[in-house]
Formats: structure tokens, C-alpha cells, sequence
């Protein structure tokens, strides 16, 4: 199938690549002059693991393209999938004015039927409001919209775009539904479940996940909070709980709370969504500002690690981007972190494998190392920000040697706190004892 792809961020350029390789041939647009020219020439915008070599051969084989040409891309498309940012307002809700101007170019340049698939995170009613743009405009071509969300975990996402949980397809009538499948056959034959429902279910299926994934992530770090409290180690408890069919392993991992491209903006969204008909979300309402009171407490947590106070002291931050193997500083963590350590009187040096280029336009005054090491050297408080795998095999002792003193505030506990104590370390984690 013919498929223009509006939109080469990250879900869209992922998107575009996953579908090309699935044998449908994609062309992915943007107005990113750019942008356009980078990937034309091969050069991949984001770091995303296997998301270059998926591109390059689907380039070749002649299944991908990328133009700033939104008009032909249009016309000659049958499917088309929105694709654009819908960045969080002031007040929570998505702003969708990118989304819209899409639909608008779509409905000015359809010359025969289209099928109008919103791969963004939108607010439910968005199919309907889409439907409303094509209607006004007057075009005489069918358009039928479908919700298709996207579960993309940064880091993998080439792996859950190809080998998904689940598809979702809220469509507005059954051929859509059916032209759907279409694109997607190849995951037929990995018996992938596929959710067919109305578009405004398949819009909430998505912020309902991740509402809940974001409540589960805060629940265990308010099951930490109560550990440091009552001397339980919260590794136990989410073992003990995880091994429960019911609720699963994943996600009961503590630390400095969740951030990214999507927990925040789609919890925010999500209690907004529900304010708008008239419902208070209140577990929605606390996951966000429990959330924002976690990041605080580990600034906390860090300055009792220095004794009290940070004034005048180094600290060595050991990751920046939000999670491991990705350089997506959106919402990170150590955001707040890093700049209630400088409120609080402390000079930063910070280094991460993927994420420093990103983190320049946030921060003032900190200091980039080339490696661990450096960021270690002469510091005070070495802090592990981001469980890259590379943090989880330091030389300890060369740690030790390069810090002025011998202590580690662990916000992702990747270290087992007797084995630091043996070091020589004085160290801290989350939700265990010292």
C-alpha cells in the first residue's frame, strides 16, 4: 500500500521504517528542511538502537523515502498517518494545533478516497474533530479516520513496532478497519492480537496504559519512601509483589520517578481530558504530584548524603537523558535534580553516553566529562542518575580514588549496598538500607 507518513520525530520516523519494512511502500514528510536532507543522506536525527540500519535498507530497497513535498505526498498516498508532536499546554491539556493543520492540508489535497490514521498521542475526540475539518472543507473524497496508537518503549522501539503486544485500530467503519489489517499483515502471521473498537476507545486505550504504567512506577516509589522508613528493602517487596500473576514484574523497579516523552505529557492529558467531562481523575491528579515530590526528595537525599548541606561541594552526575539507551532529555529526572543541587550551592559535572548534545539547552554551568571517570574526579558525591549499562560495571576503585570523598547516592540501585560498604564507599540508595 501507498503510505505517507506526516511527521519525522521519533514515532514517525519509526513508524515509517516499521511499515516500509513490513513491504508497504512509505514515503515519510516533513517541513524540516533539514531534517529531510540529514535522512536523505542517511543520517539518523535521534538515537534509537537499530533504527538506522531498519532505515538504510528499507532506503535501498526503495520502500522508504523522506521529502518536504506535502502536497504529492498526499495525493499520492491511500493511507496516511498523522505523526506530528502534540506537546503538553500550560494547563496539561495536548495542543493540537500541528495535528490539525495536517488534516486540514489532507482534506485541501484529497483527490480520492483516504484512510486517515492518528499515530500521535491525541485527546479522545480528535478522530471526531478531524472528521469535522474534512466535512467543512467541502471535499467531495471519502475520508475515514482511524486511531492507531502507538506503545513505543524508547530504547526498543524498533523491536515494539515489529514484534508488538498488541495492535489497536479504532476505526469509523469496517473497510478502514479492514485496510488496517491490510498494512499491518505481517504481524498476522505472529498471531499478534489485534484490538478493533471505535476510534474514541482506541484514543483512551493508549492514555489509560500509560496512566497506569505511571501509577505503577510512583506506586513502588511510594513503597520506597515507607522502606527507608521501617527498614524493608524495596528490591524484596516489588520481588515479592512482581511474582504475583496479577501484577507483574515490570515497572516496580524505584527511583528518581518517571519522566520521557510520554508518562508526564500523557498523565497530564489524561486528568485534563477528564476535568473537560466533568470528572476529577483523582489517582491521576496524585501520580503527578507524587511524581514531582519524588524528584524533590532525591535532591534531599543527596544533600543528607553530603551531610546536610552542598554548598561549595562537587557532585558528579552519572546519566542525564530519562532512561537508558536513548539521548531524550524530555522531562528527565535529573532535570529538577541537577538544578535543586545548584540551587542548593553545588557545582555539577555530569556525563552521559548519549544524551549530553541534548542536555546543553537545559542547563547552566555544568561541567561535561568525557567518561565516569571524569565526572568523578575531585567531586564530592558521585550520583547515578541513569542505569546505563555502563554504570552498572564500574571500577570501583578507581571511583573511590577519584572522588574527593567516597560517596555514592544511587538513584536507580544498580549497586548491592554491602558490596559498597566492603569498597569503602558510604552509600545511599532508594527504598534500602544503607
Amino acid at each position: 500500500m501507498d503510505i505517507a507518513v506526516i511527521g519525522t520525530g521519533y514515532v514517525g520516523l519509526v513508524t515509517g521504517a516499521g511499515l516500509a519494512d513490513f513491504g508497504n511502500d512509505v514515503i515519510c514528510v516533513d517541513i524540516d528542511v533539514k531534517k529531510i536532507e540529514a535522512l536523505r543522506r542517511g543520517e539518523i536525527p535521534i538515537y534509537e538502537p537499530g533504527l538506522g540500519k531498519l532505515v538504510s535498507k528499507n532506503v535501498e530497497e526503495k520502500r522508504l523515502s523522506f521529502t518536504t513535498d506535502l502536497q504529492t505526498a498526499i495525493r499520492g498516498a491511500r493511507a496516511i498517518f498523522i505523526a506530528v508532536g502534540t506537546p503538553p499546554k500550560a494547563d496539561g491539556s495536548a495542543d493540537l494545533r500541528y495535528v490539525e493543520e495536517v488534516a486540514r492540508s489532507i482534506a485541501k489535497e484529497m483527490n480520492g478516497p483516504k484512510l486517515i490514521v492518528t499515530k500521535s498521542t491525541v485527546p479522545i475526540g480528535t478522530g471526531r474533530l478531524i472528521e469535522k475539518i474534512l466535512k467543512e472543507s467541502g471535499t467531495p473524497h471519502k475520508g475515514s479516520v482511524v486511531s492507531n496508537p502507538e506503545f513505543l518503549r524508547e530504547g526498543l522501539a524498533i523491536e515494539d513496532f515489529m514484534k508488538p503486544d498488541r495492535v489497536v485500530i479504532g476505526a469509523s467503519d469496517p473497510e478502514a478497519a479492514a485496510l488496517m489489517k491490510e498494512i499491518y499483515a505481517p504481524l498476522h502471521s505472529l498471531e499478534t492480537p489485534f484490538v478493533v473498537t471505535n476510534v474514541e476507545s482506541s484514543e483512551l486505550i493508549k492514555y489509560a496504559s500509560n496512566g497506569f504504567l505511571a501509577t505503577k512506577i510512583t506506586f513502588i516509589n511510594e513503597i520506597a519512601q515507607v522502606c527507608e522508613k521501617v527498614g524493608a528493602n524495596v528490591h524484596d517487596v516489588a520481588v515479592g509483589m512482581g511474582l504475583d500473576s496479577r501484577i507483574g514484574p515490570k515497572f516496580l523497579q524505584a527511583g528518581p520517578g518517571f519522566g520521557g516523552s510520554c508518562f508526564p505529557k500523557d498523565t497530564s492529558a489524561m486528568a485534563d481530558i477528564s476535568k473537560k467531562y466533568g470528572y476529577e481523575f483523582q489517582i491521576m491528579e496524585a501520580v503527578l504530584r507524587v511524581n514531582d515530590d519524588i524528584k524533590q526528595r532525591m535532591v534531599t537525599k543527596i544533600i543528607e548524603a553530603g551531610g546536610g548541606s552542598v554548598k561549595g561541594k562537587t557532585i558528579a552526575i552519572l546519566g542525564l537523558a530519562f532512561k537508558p539507551e536513548t539521548d531524550d532529555m524530555r522531562d528527565s529526572p535529573t532535570i529538577p535534580i541537577i538544578k535543586g543541587l545548584q540551587k542548593a550551592g553545588a557545582s555539577v559535572r555530569a556525563f552521559d553516553p548519549q544524551a549530553v548534545e541534548n542536555s546543553k539547552s537545559i542547563f547552566e554551568n555544568v561541567t561535561y566529562c568525557v567518561d565516569a571517570y571524569q565526572a568523578a574526579e575531585g567531586a564530592d558525591i558521585l550520583v547515578i542518575a541513569t542505569e546505563w549499562n555502563e554504570f552498572r560495571a564500574l571500577n570501583l576503585g578507581r571511583i573511590r580514588k577519584a572522588l574527593r570523598q567516597p560517596v555514592v547516592v544511587d538513584l536507580r540501585n544498580v549497586y548491592d549496598p554491602q558490596r559498597m560498604k566492603s569498597e569503602g564507599f558510604n552509600y545511599t540508595s532508594v527504598g534500602r538500607a544503607s
